[in-house]
């Protein structure tokens, strides 16, 4: 049995078409679904299906970062997998393609789980991942257009991925540009084990919101505790994102357990998804819930 469940960020408005974004979430789920019927391990296929997110340029991550309020691109990413609870992040990543390649880099190659920053980039060169040759020529800014916050005001932008591969192994990815004019340094939930990324034997999370919401509640890694406990997945996503919205917060979560079971709130205008059933359905959605 396998499973998968794929977001593309929570910031969905209706007055723009996302024709684009549900053929390639499809085709991404297609590819990945491909790669478990191979026998390929959860946390391989979450980090190639981020990959190919990221250089999209479709969504709020990797190609389709914005700069900063200081004009530049700082990135974020981390994954996490579940048999094992290994886990890698970086933060704030600046001037390569894909944060989350450098994440797991961070996983399998120190003894650490997280890099930031200037320290963050000597890493990724020092491992020969791929750097961005022309910044204006490689970003897309595909933020624009999406449910864009006021300035100063927190917002949000992220894509990632939680699977179930034929082992019973879990795993979760998440990347984010973290753009619409934050301020330079900040971190949001996405590279934070825990807030927006999490998986364990119980679930897998990956979260996309207004991060700061996401960090106070430990959302990612709540979910898998509330399943832990008994209860369901859906019942214990909803009661994440009911938290966060008390708060004051937006964003959406995706999580997919150990039975396949999966769920996708939100309590934003929408929210770009696609899921690969046990059964091996596929399906696509943008704002139905």
């Amino acid at each position: 049995m396998t499973a998968l469940i794929l977001h593309g960020g929570a910031g969905a408005r209706r007055e723009r078409n996302y024709d684009a974004e549900v053929v390639h979430m499809r085709q991404v789920v297609e590819a990945m679904k491909a790669r478990l019927d191979a026998g390929d391990s959860a946390l391989d296929v979450a980090v190639a299906a981020v990959t190919l997110l990221e250089d999209s340029g479709l969504y709020v991550a990797g190609k389709g970062a914005s700069p900063n309020l200081a004009g530049a691109y700082e990135l974020d990413a981390s994954l996490m997998d579940g048999a094992t609870r290994r886990a890698g992040a970086v933060a704030a990543l600046q001037g390569f393609r894909n944060p989350v390649v450098a994440a797991r880099a961070v996983m399998d190659r120190t003894p650490h789980v997280m890099l930031v920053g200037e320290g963050a980039a000597l890493f990724a060169h020092d491992q020969g991942l791929e750097p961005i040759a022309d910044e204006a020529a490689w970003y897309t800014g595909a933020g624009q257009g999406e449910d864009n916050h006021p300035p100063g005001t927190l917002s949000h932008g992220t894509v990632g991925c939680c699977v179930l591969d034929s082992r019973g192994r879990l795993a979760a990815a998440t990347s984010t540009a973290g753009v619409f004019g934050k301020m330079p340094g900040r971190v949001g939930d996405t590279p934070i084990p825990a807030a927006g990324t999490w998986a364990d034997g119980h679930a897998a999370t990956s979260c996309t919101g207004q991060g700061e919401y996401f960090i106070r509640v430990a959302a990612a890694a709540q979910v898998a505790w509330r399943v832990a406990t008994g209860q369901t997945l859906a019942q214990a996503t909803q009661a994440v994102i009911d938290e966060i919205g008390h708060m004051g917060g937006d964003g959406g979560l995706i999580a997919l357990d150990a039975a396949g079971n999966i769920a996708c709130p939100f309590n934003s205008q929408g929210m770009k998804r696609a899921w690969l059933t046990p059964e091996g359905e596929i399906g696509v959605e943008v704002f139905g819930r």
